[in-house]
């Protein structure tokens, strides 16, 4: 893919009636060309675009980097990431709020996944629809900001049933808003037991080294080592 040029595409939503099949073999073709997916889900503003770069920047030395911006319509995310030497091509949903298996399948393929270790989907802004569909990724990540409160895990549970791994992004506003980090941690367990949650904020890049680990750790379990 040439560099630093935005490249849009229009994904269609998926005809077939099971899309949890469709993303089971999804997950078996990134295995056999070695491609490492990770989805990331957020609500709008959250820091999902600055997490992503901080992550970059603890991976690039070691993984071929791509990601995928979804999004209802705009390209500002894409050109961040473009501006910022990280191969990404811009997603256009035609409305809808969520990804599944085949329209991620159709934007791997524009990327060119196969040259690629790890694959970062930024999911359409949204605390609901993206968690209901299956995308076909190894692993879910899903990132709550300080400002939107400690309660959101029992406002949308779904969406933390499903998540591998929590970040909590803006701790640097810890001392502004009313917000209980024990809390959080308790309202993520009573929906989730496994997932495992870390403190960050994007401004600093305080707390990335462990969230960066975690991917490491996943990606290379999955990979079972370098291309």
């Amino acid at each position: 893919m040439e560099e630093n040029k935005l490249r849009i595409i229009k994904v269609k939503e998926s005809i077939l009636e099971d899309n949890d099949a469709d993303a089971d073999k999804l997950r078996e073709e990134l295995f056999a060309e070695k491609t490492f997916y990770i989805n990331v889900m957020s609500s709008p503003g959250s820091g999902k675009t600055s997490s992503i770069l901080r992550i970059i920047e603890k991976l690039k030395d070691e993984f071929r980097i791509g990601v995928m911006e979804a999004d209802i319509d705009g390209d500002v995310d894409t050109r961040t990431m473009l501006d910022a030497g990280v191969a990404s091509i811009q997603i256009h949903t035609g409305g809808m709020c969520h990804l599944d298996a085949d329209m991620s399948r159709q934007g791997l393929r524009e990327i060119g996944s196969p040259d690629l270790d790890l694959v970062i989907l930024e999911n359409v802004g949204n605390l609901v629809c993206p968690a209901e569909f299956d995308t076909g990724a190894v692993k879910d990540l899903v990132i709550l900001s300080i400002p939107e409160g400690d309660d959101k895990p029992l406002k949308y549970p779904l969406m933390f049933e499903k998540a591998d791994v929590v970040l909590v992004n803006k701790i640097d506003a810890l001392e502004v808003f009313d917000f209980d980090m024990d809390k959080f941690c308790e309202n993520v367990r009573l929906r989730n037991a496994d997932a495992d949650i870390f403190p960050v904020s994007a401004e600093t890049g305080e707390g990335f080294n462990a969230a960066a680990e975690w991917i490491r750790k996943a990606a290379n379990e999955f990979l079972g080592g370098a291309k």
